[in-house]
């Protein structure tokens, strides 16, 4: 089985590295340009998160980031090695993916689909932390309560959060996630991005893919924002978050404003006359 080939164990992982990268990233899907030139970095200790309308171009980034998708032109890096240089197995040691949706054929009860996520640790030392890895990525997105019901009788909600259990058990240092908040309530939203700081206070790259430009300035270290496959900008929220660029990006009037009592950004469609 491809877990027990032979593999080059991840190594040390230091704040700031950098874990995954493209540079000029071009991708084609159907025929047609999605990326065209992009550039970005995801390092250690951040979260990153990926903004944008829809179409722009956010998650064929991060499948492409993820090695899941081939680059038409430039360079998709992860732990510094161009990807093709990566064994399947390889890359699942070291990078964590979350689709967009998941499901499952068969009723397989919720601890033994979050235990899919170690996997990639059978035959090695990192398998005896299998139960404890199981038990924690089940604490943080509170699915232990359900931990015995199968997967199929959950909720869009509850399934997200199990498939988030699925990718915090596979422990390792980047996480690439699509959309986790998207089937959440208002108290799971929030939940979820505190699990992504909290997993990059712990050392690792987090990058998300998120439509709530609130959550996005809430939580995210750092934030590029796509437009018609091109990355228009990249930093801080407080710095690229502004009225007049997401007002065009988006094609809707916004304005951006400190939070009254945190002075926070605060991200709002103008509505009214």
């Amino acid at each position: 089985m491809w877990f027990r080939t032979r593999t080059v164990p991840p190594g040390p992982v230091a704040a700031g590295d950098v874990l995954a990268e493209a540079e000029a990233l071009r991708v084609r899907l159907g025929g047609r340009e999605v990326l065209a030139g992009v550039d970005v970095a995801a390092r250690a200790g951040e979260v990153l998160a990926l903004v944008g309308p829809n179409g722009a171009g956010k998650s064929t980034l991060l499948g492409a980031l993820a090695a899941d998708l081939p680059a038409a032109a430039g360079v998709v890096r992860v732990h510094g090695r161009p990807v093709s240089g990566w064994s399947a197995h390889e890359l699942a040691l070291r990078r964590a993916v979350l689709p967009q949706s998941a499901s499952l054929s068969f009723p397989f009860p919720v601890e033994e689909v979050v235990r899919m996520g170690r996997a990639p640790w059978a035959g090695r030392p990192e398998e005896a932390e299998d139960d404890a890895a199981v038990a924690s990525a089940m604490a943080a997105t509170e699915v232990t309560a359900f931990a015995d019901r199968p997967f199929s009788a959950l909720s869009g909600g509850e399934r997200a959060r199990v498939a988030l259990a699925r990718v915090l058990a596979q422990r390792a240092r980047l996480l690439l996630l699509d959309e986790p908040t998207a089937a959440l309530d208002l108290r799971h939203q929030e939940l979820v991005l505190r699990v992504c700081r909290d997993r990059a206070r712990a050392g690792d790259a987090v990058v998300v893919v998120l439509h709530d430009l609130g959550l996005a300035a809430a939580y995210a270290h750092r934030v590029v924002i796509l437009r018609a496959g091109r990355a228009v900008a990249d930093g801080a929220p407080a710095e690229v978050f502004t009225d007049r660029l997401l007002s065009d990006v988006y094609q809707q009037p916004v304005e951006v404003f400190p939070h009254p009592r945190t002075g926070g950004v605060v991200v709002a469609p103008v509505r009214g006359s």
